[in-house]
């Protein structure tokens, strides 16, 4: 089999970009997009459980695969850059004690659900490990980690909110073995924070997902870019592809959709693109 063939076996779809309302919607919108394969939102489990507690047997029912799966973090607020970086991820001294407590339920769902991977946003880390914030941060990420590392399970830290050398000096330091990078190309644009590529290149021996999104940077410092359909942004996929094939890349890759009120056909309009450009080679 090709490189080409083995990514687009390992085609997934990114379920919280549907925003479905029920495992059943769910499917009927996978069915839509005609993959079958999910990076699942695991909140849902924890904040809906009466919902969601028989996903698992309504997933298999269909033949839709959980690849792997996703959580937030408590208080995020995306309306500017700064609010997400006051607010995002583990940061917070206020949110910390829940994060922890909501990240322990999620080992649980992660691990009833057979996964071996979760990616999370930990926040915008410190560049410097002089900076005070690093080790506090670093110590806080440890613990989530090992929590999952308990169960046997990855824990991802999705890229954007830091630069390509700002995250290997960080993931480095930690020295956690089962922490890696969830890989998101248009995040890079998105926060303006260097050329997606290099970044990949740089951490590609951390990457174990990756997200297929697409977005153009922004033309006003200090504010975010613009997330696009996947194929008409600034994200070279051609040469990412390329890249994630030196690198060996071993894991899935999940298109997901954050914008616009057309997302089943966005994301369909996604698989199309990356069918036909890995279809070419």
């Amino acid at each position: 089999m090709s490189n080409a063939e083995s990514l687009l076996e390992r085609l997934a779809v990114c379920s919280w970009s549907l925003q479905p309302a029920s495992p059943q919607e769910l499917v009927e919108q996978l069915k839509a997009i005609g993959l079958t394969r999910v990076q699942l939102d695991l909140d849902p489990f924890r904040e809906q459980a009466a919902v969601w507690t028989g996903a698992p047997e309504l997933f298999a029912a269909n033949g839709i695969s959980v690849v792997s799966g996703m959580f937030r973090t408590v208080g995020e607020d995306y309306t500017t850059l700064e609010s997400i970086r006051r607010t995002g991820g583990l940061v917070p001294d206020a949110t910390w004690e829940q994060n922890l407590a909501n990240a322990s339920v999620t080992v649980e769902t992660a691990r009833r659900l057979g996964l071996d991977f979760v990616m999370f946003h930990a926040g915008f880390l410190p560049h410097d490990p002089a900076d005070p914030d690093f080790e506090r941060l670093s110590d806080r990420v440890r613990q989530v980690a090992r929590l999952f590392a308990a169960a046997g399970i990855t824990l991802g830290c999705e890229t954007g909110q830091e630069t390509g050398p700002a995250l290997r000096s960080f993931l480095e330091h930690l020295n956690e073995p089962n922490v890696a990078v969830n890989f998101d190309p248009a995040n890079m644009l998105l926060y303006n924070n260097g050329d997606p590529l290099e970044a990949l290149r740089l951490v590609g021996s951390f990457v174990k997902s990756c997200h297929l999104k697409d977005a153009t940077k922004t033309r006003v410092p200090g504010t975010w870019g613009e997330e696009v359909v996947v194929g008409t942004g600034e994200v070279d996929w051609p040469g990412f592809f390329h890249t994630l094939d030196e690198l060996g890349f071993p894991g899935w890759c999940c298109i997901e959709r954050e914008a616009g009120d057309q997302r089943v056909a966005d994301i369909r309009t996604a698989k199309e693109f990356v069918t036909g450009l890995l279809g070419a080679r």
